[in-house]
């Protein structure tokens, strides 16, 4: 995720930190050197004068638009329904240790020790989910919040967030036998972990159904076929001007389609996706302050002001 202060108006047009001008730079400069070579043979091929006016490019650039824009509400519908999801298991899992501490008892007085592999299970939660949505090591990052052979056994497992959510609901059926935690409570704390559950399997939901590969192709054959025929349409009207006109407008679609591109996969690691590894640091940190602890630096954009 790109986070920066709004620069000035001005400085804003030359931005290239935190644009997506690098990702699109070849296609433009391919888009330029074509304008500039219609230009020079003013837009005949051979002895065959192109005959094309700016008149069908209306047309065409209006369908093109409508076309780009429901490609980019669809991938901004994904990015922002996976940043809810993740907002939501912040929520759970700040509710649940909160209950651990609060309500798991020994006699008369709440054993916070008793709670807290409990509280670091939901941290080795958010942590194996965020690994598995972004297919990293399962293991990666868990080194002392979850046993060693919960651990161990993770490592073969298709789904291994899962598999800690059954580890917690088996530490809550572990109160609840000894009496330290009360069905009524339990089955209360029990709801949390559903709802952990639930934004999991929302989140893999997301990550398994990518757009429909045919909305890509269209979208970049459409594109960049309007482009490279642009050029013959306008080099008899605007002349020694049109070769920037052009990339003005290529910029434009392939700007656009390049974002769409990025946050269509928001649990990836591109410049534009969710900053997991922030949002899983700042469930880190909420959880070992209910446990009293200090919890570390939270985590800075880099230099191209990119938070991961």
């Amino acid at each position: 995720m790109i986070v920066r202060p709004r620069p000035h108006w001005l400085h804003l047009l030359f931005v290239r930190r935190g644009s997506l001008l690098p990702r699109i730079f070849w296609q433009l400069l391919f888009v330029f050197l074509l304008s500039c070579a219609v230009l020079l043979v003013h837009g005949q091929l051979f002895d065959w004068k192109v005959t094309l006016t700016a008149a069908p490019f209306s047309l065409m650039g209006v369908a093109l638009a409508i076309f780009l824009g429901f490609r980019i509400n669809a991938s901004y519908d994904r990015y922002w329904e996976a940043r809810k999801l993740w907002g939501g298991t912040l929520i759970t899992a700040r509710n649940l240790a909160r209950q651990a501490l609060t309500l798991i008892t020994h006699g008369n007085d709440a054993r916070p020790d008793a709670a807290r592999p409990f509280v670091l299970g939901l941290i080795g939660f958010a942590t194996a989910m965020r690994n598995q949505l972004r297919r990293q090591p399962v293991d990666a990052n868990l080194d002392g919040l979850l046993p060693d052979a919960l651990v161990a056994r993770l490592r073969g497992a298709r789904s291994a967030p899962t598999l800690i959510l059954v580890w917690l609901a088996e530490r809550l059926r572990e109160r609840r036998e000894n009496g330290s935690l009360t069905p009524i409570l339990a089955q209360h704390m029990e709801a949390g972990l559903d709802e952990l559950s639930n934004a999991l399997g929302s989140c893999e939901r997301i990550a398994n159904t990518p757009l429909p590969f045919t909305y890509t192709v269209i979208l970049h054959r459409s594109s960049y076929c309007y482009c490279m025929l642009l050029p013959f349409g306008l080099v008899d009207s605007i002349g020694l001007m049109m070769p920037l006109v052009v990339v003005f407008v290529a910029y434009t679609f392939f700007a656009l389609e390049a974002l769409s591109d990025e946050i269509e996969e928001p649990f990836g690691t591109m410049p534009n996706d969710l900053a997991l590894d922030a949002i899983v640091a700042g469930i880190d940190a909420s959880l070992r302050e209910l446990l009293g602890e200090t919890p570390p630096p939270a985590p800075q954009p880099d230099k191209n002001f990119v938070l991961r």
